[in-house]
This record gives structure tokens, sequence and C-alpha cells, in this order.
């Protein structure tokens, strides 16, 4: 059980809460002007990267995952880089911030619950971590950015550091816990860290509050992995594109 009224924890599962020196998080926060902005795929993650990576998030039917690309086909449609969940399933872009209640029709036997929307999912950061180990030389060391305003713990004096549209409270593991704080949790709760990277910053993953998808830039190498992976749903594309 989770209290918003809670005092800030030491640790965040098996994370620790850092409390004093940010420097680790400096290089997100000096982003070179015009590069990174809000609602971008380099916002979101980082810049600087030499490719980029969208994973899906997937929808289920039941307690199974089901990937994008085997609902397209029932809506007559396909799956790239650019698809929109709302707009897969036929839902107008006017209805996108409202299409996720019980009128929203699933499709029995193919999904019955749409993709997860905030950051990434525990099964699918599960397959994102034996792919990002292969492509740091310090998986044991790494930093994590969790948004302050997910409100299962009142965060104040905490320091945070900032990212375009969000303030994140710094913690620090190996990469074997990222997906530590929903570890045996049933409703997602707490949230995975938004943010990830390794103290060589080989690479960085990116998520959001509001998105069914999380990104993730790293070296060219990084990513032909990270789309060859099949337990990942994911497709290349720019940093300057926009998320979803």
């Amino acid at each position: 059980m989770y209290d918003h009224n809670s005092p800030p924890p030491s640790r965040y599962g098996r994370l620790r809460v850092e409390r004093g020196d940010l420097a680790p998080a400096a290089w997100l926060e000096q982003r070179p002007p015009g590069e990174g902005r809000f609602g971008t795929v380099a916002g979101v993650c980082a810049p600087g990267f030499e490719a980029y990576a969208r994973i899906l998030h997937p929808a289920r039917l039941g307690a199974e995952p089901v990937r994008w690309d085997r609902v397209a086909p029932v809506y007559g449609r396909s799956v790239t880089a650019a698809t929109c969940w709302h707009a897969l399933i036929g839902v107008k872009d006017e209805d996108r911030l409202v299409h996720r209640n019980e009128d929203t029709p699933a499709v029995p036997g193919v999904w019955d619950e749409h993709p997860h929307e905030g950051p990434t999912p525990a099964d699918v950061a599960r397959a994102l971590i034996p792919v990002l180990s292969r492509h740091t030389g310090t998986p044991d060391r790494c930093w994590y950015g969790l948004w302050e305003g997910y409100g299962h713990y009142a965060w104040g004096g905490v320091p945070v550091f900032r990212t375009p549209g969000r303030d994140e409270i710094l913690l620090s593991g190996p990469l074997d816990d990222a997906d530590s704080p929903q570890r045996g949790s049933h409703e997602g709760v707490p949230e995975i860290p938004d943010l990830w990277w390794p103290e060589d910053r080989t690479w960085c993953v990116g998520g959001d509050v509001d998105l069914v998808s999380t990104y993730v830039g790293g070296t060219a190498a990084c990513v032909v992995d990270l789309l060859a992976t099949p337990a990942l749903e994911a497709y290349e594309l720019d940093p300057t594109s926009l998320v979803d």
C-alpha cells in the first residue's frame, strides 16, 4: 500500500533515492538550444545519440501482452514508427485524450485492455534490461529519473533535476534493479522510473506519464539489437519525431 502522504523513502524499490549531489543528471539539463524540446523523442529521452528506437507498450488480452502489429490487421491498418494507438483503433484525434474508457470497444479474442499509459511497463523493462546491459560498460552503475508528480509519496525536500516539462527525483542502482519498484506489484504501482542511463552514458531510456511508448537513444548497434529482440515491438525513428 502506498500513501501519497507518506514521507519520501530512502529506497524506491531497490533503487537509492539521491538527496545530495545531482551532478550525474546535469547533462540532461544542459541541452543545446533547440534540441530535445518537450513532446519529442529527444525531449522525453535525451538529445545527441547516434540512433533512437520507439518501444511500443503492448495491449492486453487478459493477462497476456498483445503486440500492436497483431491488432492492426483487424482494423485494416499497419504499424509504423509513427503510429498512434488511438488512430490504430479508429479513434479521432480530437477524442484521443478521452478514448481510454469503458465505452471504447475492444476486439474479443484480440485485445481487451489498452496499452499501459505511463513509464515503461514491467514486462517491457525486463525485456530491455539484458539488451541494454550488452551496450554499456557500467551496468552496475546506473542512474534514474522519477517524475516527482506521481503522488505515491510527498517528495517535498528531495532535490530534483529538470527535463523538458518534468521535475525528476534522482535515483541510483544497477541496471538489473530498474524494474524493482514493480516487482510483485499487480497494480503497476509504484511506477518504474521514467529515465534510465548508465554511468558511461552509452544510452538513455525515456518514458512519461502520458505515453504508451518508451524511447531509447543509443548507438546504432544498440538500436539494431533492440529492433531484433522478439520480446520488444520496436521501431527506429528520428529524435525530432513527436511522441505518443
